[in-house]
């Protein structure tokens, strides 16, 4: 790890293949970077949430470019939310982006970012690896009041209407109902950490299980206690952690 810096941090536009325009953030290192790492934030975050800039920030502390974006419906980038499907359009051109200073690029996605990295990581054999962050197996939702809210919330009329509101989030009207992740990390062609909270009230750490025992070696699985969900502090030790050992293998 070389010694924290003030990044310079620029803020490109990206264009998906689908005509979308995404506002994004890129810490560049002097001099030619060890590798490039694209953080795919969850559904509600964006570029500007303080989980993903200090992770970002570390992740830059470390040595390596980093590429954030507003992901398609969040912030102040195009389109609607399709809770990790369309998204993998997203993670395609934030990895273009990426690999205009470095051929070597990880993929970092925490929750419905998690779903969108991998959805595109099954395509690309070229990227240096990848790093999940609470990412379910399946599409089943917890049956407690945070299941029942997230339902509510993206696959009614009045929730897409709160979200829009409340959290600044387009949801998409129709749900999609793509493949889910455990049908698609055994397609997988590049290292893969899968990391996991115990204390996830949303996600089992079971998932976290299945689906490394579903992906093709070299795999990680790491439990990280205390750790619910997503980017929070407790998560950033191991994905900086994993980052160095995908690109390790």
């Amino acid at each position: 790890m070389r010694p924290a810096s003030a990044p310079a941090v620029v803020r490109p536009s990206l264009v998906t293949s689908d005509g979308l325009h995404l506002a994004a953030r890129h810490w560049t290192t002097p001099g030619a970077p060890t590798a490039g790492v694209v953080v795919v934030h969850g559904f509600t975050a964006s570029a500007d949430c303080p989980l993903v800039d200090a992770l970002g920030s570390s992740l830059h502390d470390d040595g390596f470019d980093v590429v954030t974006y507003d992901a398609r419906g969040h912030g102040t980038s195009d389109g609607e939310s399709t809770l990790g499907d369309h998204e993998r359009h997203d993670v395609a051109a934030a990895v273009a982006y990426a690999r205009r200073r470095c051929d070597r690029v990880v993929l970092v996605g925490a929750s419905m970012g998690a779903i969108a990295a991998l959805r595109y990581a099954t395509t690309d054999d070229a990227l240096a690896g990848l790093v999940t962050v609470s990412c379910p197996a399946e599409w089943r939702l917890p049956r407690n009041p945070r299941g029942v809210l997230a339902a509510a919330m993206t696959r009614t009329p009045f929730g897409r209407r709160a979200m829009a509101r409340l959290c600044g989030v387009r949801v998409a009207r129709r749900w999609t109902n793509p493949a889910p992740p455990l049908a698609l990390v055994g397609s997988l062609r590049v290292p893969v950490a899968i990391v996991h909270g115990t204390s996830d009230r949303f996600i089992p750490v079971r998932d976290a299980a299945r689906l490394h025992a579903a992906a093709p070696e070299p795999r990680r699985l790491v439990v990280v206690p205390d750790l619910r969900h997503a980017f929070e502090p407790p998560a950033v030790a191991p994905v900086r952690d994993s980052v160095r050992w995908v690109l390790s293998h």
